[in-house]
C-alpha cells in the first residue's frame, strides 16, 4: 500500500548524513536498553518503510519533516494489518522520535503537537499468552531428569528459576553466580526493567534443582545460567542479553516434554496468577514481579467472581 506520492517521498528523505547526536531516531534509540532498542528500531524501520514505499529506514528518513497527515496515515495503515497492542507500541516509538526532533529544535512546537495527536487503539483488557498448569510444569521438569545430561540439568534450573522467581528472560540471562544466595534461595536481580534492582526467592525444591546444575557448572564467577558445549562442559559466558537464547531453550524444552508451546513470559504470568490465587496482596506481587505500576500487576489477577463474592462475605453491618 502506497501512502504518499513519489514527490512527497522525496521530501522525507535525508539529503545528507546527520551526526548521531543530532539525529532524533538515533538519540531516542540510544536512550533505550538493549532489548527495547531492538524492538523500537524495528518499529521505526517499519514506519519509515511504510511512509516511503520501502525507500527509507529509521536512519535515512527525515523525521523532522513529518506532519499530522503523515502520522495519521501511518496509524491508519498499521491499524489495518497489525494487532492493537503492536500498533500502540509502534506509535509510542513514533511519538518519542518526534519529541526528540522537537527537543533538538528540528521541528516547531505547532507541527510537533499536531503530529503526535494520535489516539491509541483500544485493546482487550485480557492478558496475552497463558498460564501453565501444574501438570505442564511437572512434565517440563520431569523431561529434564530422564537420563539427564548436563544440558538437561541446566534447562531444569532455568525452568525452576522462571517458575518460582517470576523473572524476565532478559533478567535471567544477566544473572551471575554471586546474585544467588545458596543458603536462603534469594536471587538479586541487579538490572531489572528500567535498570531497577529487586530480590526474588526460590522455593526449597527449586533451589535443589539449581544446585544440581551448579554441580555441573562449578563455583567459578560468571554467568549463573550459561551455554553447555557438546562435551557437556558449561561455558562460563552469558546468553545474549536480549534473552533470545532463553526463549529458544524454553521452546525446545516444551517440545521435548510434549507441552503446548508457550513463551518464557508465560512463566511470569503463571507466577503472578498463582500468587493471586494464594490471596497474596497486589503490592507484594508487584514487588516480586518488578512492575512499575500496580495497575500492570492487577492485570494478572485471574481470580473469578466467586472469589470476589467470598471476599465480601465477612463484611458486617452491625
Amino acid at each position: 500500500m502506497r501512502l504518499l506520492s513519489a514527490n512527497e517521498i522525496v521530501t522525507l528523505k535525508l539529503t545528507e548524513p546527520v551526526p548521531l547526536s543530532n539525529h532524533p531516531a538515533a538519540v531516542y534509540l540510544g536512550s533505550l536498553t538493549l532489548g527495547s532498542e531492538r524492538a523500537m528500531r524495528s518499529a521505526l524501520n517499519q514506519i519509515a518503510s511504510l511512509l516511503t514505499a520501502g525507500e527509507c529506514d529509521a536512519m535515512t528518513l527525515d523525521w523532522s519533516k513529518l506532519r499530522y497527515r503523515h502520522t495519521a496515515a501511518v496509524r491508519t495503515a498499521l491499524k489495518q494489518k497489525l494487532a492493537a497492542t503492536t500498533v500502540n507500541r509502534m506509535l509510542v516509538a513514533l511519538r518519542r522520535v518526534l519529541l526528540e526532533a522537537y527537543q533538538l529544535d528540528l521541528i516547531e512546537m505547532t507541527h510537533y503537537n499536531k503530529a503526535i495527536a494520535l489516539p491509541s487503539l483500544k485493546t482487550s483488557l485480557g492478558l496475552r499468552g497463558r498460564a501453565l498448569t501444574s501438570e505442564e510444569i511437572s512434565a517440563l521438569i520431569a523431561s529434564c531428569f530422564v537420563n539427564p545430561k548436563p544440558i538437561d540439568l541446566r534447562d531444569a534450573a532455568v525452568i525452576a528459576i522462571l517458575r518460582t522467581g517470576g523473572i524476565r528472560r532478559q533478567e535471567l540471562a544477566r544473572l551471575v553466580l554471586a546474585d544467588l544466595d545458596r543458603t536462603s534461595g534469594s536471587i538479586v536481580v541487579q538490572r531489572g526493567k528500567g535498570e531497577k534492582r529487586r530480590i526474588v526467592y526460590l522455593t526449597a525444591e527449586a533451589l535443589e534443582i539449581v544446585e544440581d546444575w551448579l554441580k555441573i557448572r562449578g563455583n567459578e564467577p560468571g554467568a549463573l545460567i550459561c551455554p553447555v558445549n557438546k562435551g557437556g562442559r558449561a561455558e562460563k559466558r552469558h546468553f545474549a542479553e536480549d534473552g533470545d537464547g532463553i526463549y529458544k531453550l524454553v521452546k525446545e524444552r516444551a517440545l521435548k516434554a510434549g507441552v503446548e508451546q508457550f513463551s518464557p513470559h508465560d512463566f511470569r504470568r503463571t507466577f503472578c496468577s498463582n500468587l493471586f490465587d494464594a490471596n497474596t496482596d497486589t503490592f507484594t506481587v508487584q514487588q516480586l514481579a518488578g512492575h512499575a505500576s500496580p495497575a500492570t500487576t492487577a492485570k494478572y489477577d485471574r481470580r473469578g467472581e466467586e472469589t470476589k463474592r467470598q471476599a465480601v462475605q465477612g463484611l458486617k453491618l452491625k
